[in-house]
């Protein structure tokens, strides 16, 4: 994918008024760098959605710095806006349309840490012109001071929105979450739940024991279920008109014969089955009769999983489209007005994503929602109307971005060592430069997720501001790429999998983009990990390593702590396999823990954490510091005391991206 190109000249007016919502800064100060806040703080406009009728539209909204609100536009009236729920003392996290009368909606609070968030984020209902709003859910910790009006019955605070029925009722379908003795997930059971008088009902009685994931059909009845016990996965189907729930597989996770992904408008369940020498998920629709797959797939995108939806006017509709991700995202359109009308936006508004979300979808007034974004630009919403012809500006989701001061990024396929097809992502400053360049191995974390996706992407953007080539391998192990590249991660951490980041960086001085004498490593999570290792395997390849909330010895996941949300479950049937054997396994355990091989790091390190870290507990970092401190090389140490698995808050985040454009300076700045 390419960047975007220059406006044709019948667009040029609404190219400038991309610009100026855009808040490209002003020429005097391009030479400027760009403020590390401009990265990481809230978005002005996290997410637009259309109601079902396309009378309205609903954001989420941060406007001048204030905390997230939930506006609705009445778009008949152009510029009528109203507020349909905002407090002074959390922030609204998701947001759902139930009908056109109502939608139901959760909350956070970004002024507090990760690590000090509540896990039942509530649920309210609230009218668009934010009249008769009631809690639905309570929180589990209040902290929202203006609460109002309550329901009589409103449900406990382990109770989470699973799905909004395409019916117009004012029911929406919540799980209720019970958990073990130990704190473990047992089992979700869903409950039907009006969004008006708070009264709720159990959805499916008989549901055998153990569910953990739902799907449902467009009218909210529960068709498909799979339950997880002691590392094997079991499914089961429940036929239309019957009670009963009826075997479909039963298999050891992660060797899945199918994945249940959606149903549509016609009740068809569509499943994902892995095909090739790659192992590369298509789309399948589902012959329950014969309880397997159809032979012809609906979808495949050589090289890359299936990943994406059905595109119907609500969710469960009737399909129009599907929309998937390669490398980038497309949508192949069914209808053929849409497909049209797919062409003459990615003609206004060329070398981006242009995502296209209708109401009304056949009649000839049309709604029609734009999110249109790039890898240089965080994105634009816009509203077409079929009626006029009418393109319309909404808004900017971040102000002050200026795409021409942004990184392009690039999307590549290389060898590694032993021949496995490596996917590698290179983001490169749009400063000009005559040589190789100053480089960050950016490691994802996980590892067990698709790392990279063809967008603007705060961390790598932020480093190539600052003049740093940034190269993100998808090393085996991660998703997205076929079955056979995330099995061939299976114990090799520390391994091939480190291998792969030292052939995707040997590939990119080969190809003169990198400087092989000025490389930092970094990453959180599995990316710290895999920091610190590649410090300890690799040194001569690194000049510096950066790791924040970093796995440091892989034997402490299998430790159980109180203050740890990994389960039961991970430890004793997930990791094993995943990771390796505590028993069976130990020596190579031993040999692949950054902790254990402290001695060897001689470079700079920059080590941070989140004191309230969960999924990677504080123990993990101040191991790591206090044996790289014994052993002569102390490393520049950072604790975030309100955060858990990464840094929630803006202060937090442009803090430690702060520290970190510091840390590289002073060592990857000189040759």
């Amino acid at each position: 994918m390419r960047p975007m190109g220059r406006c044709r000249r019948h667009l040029e007016a609404l190219c400038v008024v991309l610009a100026l919502v855009g808040g490209a800064m002003d020429t005097a100060g391009a030479a400027e760098l760009p403020p590390a806040e401009l990265f990481f703080k809230v978005p002005e406009i996290g997410r637009a959605v259309l109601s079902p009728s396309g009378r309205w539209l609903a954001m989420s909204s941060n406007h001048r710095g204030a905390r997230v609100s939930l506006v609705v536009f009445d778009l008949r009236e152009w510029g009528q806006v109203k507020l349909a729920a905002g407090f002074n003392d959390a922030d609204i996290r998701r947001f759902d349309w139930v009908n056109d009368d109502r939608l139901v909606f959760d909350v956070i609070d970004l002024d507090r840490g990760g690590g000090d968030q509540p896990f039942g984020a509530g649920l309210f209902s609230v009218r668009p012109d934010g009249s008769d709003q009631r809690q639905l859910i309570e929180l589990q910790r209040d902290f929202v001071a203006e609460m109002r009006t309550a329901t009589r019955d409103r449900l406990r605070w382990n109770h989470r929105l699973l799905h909004v029925p395409n019916d117009g009722g004012d029911e929406v379908i919540v799980g209720e979450y019970s958990f073990s003795n130990s704190g473990d997930l047992r089992d979700v059971m869903p409950k039907r739940l009006n969004v008006v008088n708070g009264r709720s009902r159990n959805l499916a009685p008989g549901t055998p024991p153990d569910t953990r994931d739902w799907w449902f059909d467009a009218k909210g009845q529960p068709r498909v279920v799979v339950t997880a016990k002691e590392g094997r996965d079991r499914l089961f189907w429940k036929p239309p008109r019957s009670d009963a729930w009826q075997p479909l597989a039963d298999y050891p996770r992660y060797a899945a014969p199918f994945v249940p992904r959606f149903f549509d408008a016609a009740g068809d369940l569509f499943v994902t089955v892995a095909s090739g020498p790659r192992g590369t998920s298509e789309l399948h629709r589902f012959d329950f009769e014969k309880r397997a797959p159809m032979s012809d797939a609906v979808v495949r995108a050589p090289g890359f999983d299936f990943r994406g939806e059905l595109v119907a006017e609500t969710p469960g509709g009737q399909t129009l489209g599907v929309r998937l991700e390669t490398d980038a995202e497309t949508t192949v359109w069914f209808d053929p007005r849409l497909k049209a009308l797919q062409q003459e936006a990615d003609g206004k508004l060329p070398g981006r994503v242009n995502r296209l979300s209708c109401r009304r979808c056949s009649e000839s007034d049309m709604v029609v929602l734009v999110e249109s974004f790039s890898d240089r630009d965080p994105g634009v919403y816009l509203l077409y109307r079929a009626d006029t012809r009418a393109w319309r500006l909404i808004g900017n989701r971040r102000r002050g971005i200026d795409p021409n001061q942004m990184a392009q990024l690039d999307f590549h396929r290389i060898k590694a060592r032993d021949g496995l097809d490596l996917p590698v992502w290179v983001t490169t400053p749009a400063i000009k430069a005559g040589g190789p360049r100053p480089t960050v191995l950016l490691v994802h974390g996980g590892p067990w997720v698709r790392g990279g996706h063809w967008r603007w992407d705060p961390m790598p953007q932020f480093l190539a501001s600052r003049g740093y080539l940034v190269i993100e391998p998808e090393f085996r192990g991660s998703l997205g790429y076929g079955d056979a590249h995330f099995k061939a991660g299976f114990k090799q951490w520390g391994r091939a999998m480190q291998d792969d980041l030292s052939d995707a960086l040997a590939w990119a001085v080969a190809k003169g983009m990198a400087d092989p004498r000025r490389v930092c490593i970094a990453g959180a999570s599995y990316g710290g990990y895999a920091t610190l290792m590649g410090l300890v395997k690799d040194p001569d390849q690194y000049r510096c390593g950066a790791a924040w909330v970093a796995v440091t010895d892989p034997r402490l996941m299998y430790q159980w702590t109180s203050i740890s949300d990994q389960s039961d479950e991970n430890r004793g049937f997930d990791y094993p396999g995943l990771i390796g054997d505590p028993v069976a396994d130990a020596n190579q355990l031993k040999a692949t823990s950054p902790l254990a091989q402290a001695a060897r790091i001689k470079v700079p390190v920059l080590l941070a954490a989140g004191a309230l870290d969960r999924r990677v507990p504080l123990l993990h970092g101040t191991r790591m510091r206090d044996a790289l401190t014994d052993a002569g090389h102390a490393p520049e140490w950072i604790v975030y005391d309100d955060e858990g698995h990464g840094w929630l808050t803006v202060k937090n985040r442009v803090d430690f991206a702060l520290r970190l454009e510091r840390f590289l300076d002073r060592h990857l700045k000189q040759p």
